[in-house]
């Protein structure tokens, strides 16, 4: 058994005391406290035929603040919540105040210099070499973050209207709620937890729904500076609770600048109209998902992919950007060369472990030589040591292509400066940054 010594990044106040209490009379997002609570519910249309206009029906307000709701609502919300917390005390430090630069070279990776992140470490057994683990409820999940750190409830509406209540009661007995709250050690401005049917107590582990889900966020938030992504077991997820993490970042990130071959499809995708193309020049090898005649057939293909190469235990990372019409897939292999000793100590000792956040590009430092150091050949080099062999990434490939039922053709190549050119950068828009975990080899 590959075992690692993980120093979890602390996501919730709550989370060491979690692990020493069962009882609750903290106000928690468990059973015990939720039944009976208020929440602000942001429920959406599903079908997506007025979220990209981003407004919203708000239930309960005045006069004013319901002329003030007719713009780009979730948006708006989130961001507002977000700061709220951060006037009250709840993060652990401030992350707008963490120096951020682009490391010289031809991809202008991202380096954020993060020494926040570096404190209050907790050290916990942590199994890499499954990607699959069975939930368990004595350690710490999301049932144990206080109420003060949820924002709001995300969930579909019944009646196909885009509405947000700002005082919605949990029902006892009606379905999960899914709920977004903040991670109280941001990377980057707004970064936040979205968790799907959090009473349900899911495994990290992706699903038709919850990717679905992930999707409908980015595109009701409507802002091409809002990425949200995932971490499987084994890939630098720090907590076996089902889970994605989302921040705004004012800049494109590397990868989605990266250009790409299309891999034509003499069946399966084409008729969905989902397009699937390889990362090309790109330290890390992955694949990316775009396009669909409707969210669902994205979403439908997305998921075959991640539910495939996590039952066969490939660790992976998932990146949503272009407000979730536009996916990319990430294998990777860092966690078991690690702790097979396979990485240098150079490496090691940056503590730097890459997570989608890091493969996408944004590189959070946690010491200060490392930031004034930081140079595009470290960044290569680091995200190198991530990437599948060419040979096992062109045989997981081929699950991901038999899993969504696909035939592969022949390639094109594409280049993605195209896919970009409708991106309009804010100045004004703060960026945002990613949440790594600390690991070391155990002797």
């Amino acid at each position: 058994m590959l075992t690692i010594k993980r120093v979890a990044t602390v996501v919730s106040n709550f989370q060491d005391e979690a692990l020493r209490s069962s009882g609750c009379g903290r106000n928690c997002l468990g059973k015990c406290c939720l039944s009976g609570s208020e929440i602000p519910r942001y429920s959406f249309n599903r079908d997506g035929a007025d979220s990209m206009k981003g407004k919203a029906v708000a239930v309960g307000l005045s006069e004013e603040e319901e002329e003030s709701a007719e713009i780009s609502f979730l948006d708006t919300l989130l961001l507002g919540q977000w700061e709220d917390r951060m006037s009250r005390g709840l993060f652990r430090y401030d992350v707008t105040t963490c120096e951020t630069k682009v490391i010289p070279g031809q991809y202008g990776f991202i380096a954020q210099l993060n020494e926040g992140r570096h404190l209050k470490k907790r050290p916990t057994e942590f199994r890499v070499d499954r990607v699959l683990q069975p939930f368990d409820g004595n350690k710490f999940n999301f049932t144990k973050v206080g109420l003060e750190e949820v924002l709001f409830r995300f969930e579909p509406s019944d009646d196909g209207k885009t509405i947000y209540v700002p005082n919605a009661p949990i029902d006892g007995g009606a379905q999960s709620p899914s709920v977004v709250a903040i991670n109280v050690s941001p990377i980057e401005y707004g970064h936040v937890l979205l968790i799907p049917r959090v009473l349900d107590c899911l495994p990290q582990r992706i699903d038709r729904d919850s990717l679905l889900l992930a999707l409908q966020m980015a595109s009701e938030a409507a802002n091409p500076f809002f990425r949200l992504g995932y971490n499987s077991l084994g890939a630098f997820a720090t907590i076996n609770h089902l889970h994605f993490q989302a921040y705004y970042l004012a800049i494109p990130f590397p990868v989605e600048k990266a250009p790409t071959l299309k891999i034509t499809m003499v069946k399966g995708l084409p008729e969905r109209g989902v397009v699937v193309s390889q990362l090309l020049n790109y330290p890390v090898r992955g694949l990316v998902f775009e396009g669909g005649n409707t969210m669902q057939d994205l979403s439908d293909a997305v998921a075959s992919s991640c539910i495939c190469i996590q039952d066969n235990n490939i660790p992976y990372n998932v990146l949503i950007s272009r407000c979730g019409k536009r996916v990319f897939i990430f294998p990777q292999c860092y966690a078991e060369k690690q702790a097979l000793g396979e990485v240098s100590q150079e490496l090691l000792d940056t503590q730097v472990n890459p997570a989608v956040w890091e493969i996408s590009g944004h590189m959070v430092l946690k010491r200060k030589k490392d930031y004034e150091d930081a140079s595009e050949d470290y960044a290569w080099r680091l995200l190198a040591e991530v990437s599948l062999s060419d040979e096992r990434f062109e045989e997981v490939k081929a699950y991901i292509l038999d899993a969504a039922v696909l035939q592969e053709a022949c390639s094109e190549a594409k280049d993605s400066d195209e896919e970009h050119q409708d991106v309009v950068f804010d100045p004004h828009v703060l960026p945002a940054t990613h949440l790594p975990q600390d690991c070391l080899v155990l002797q």
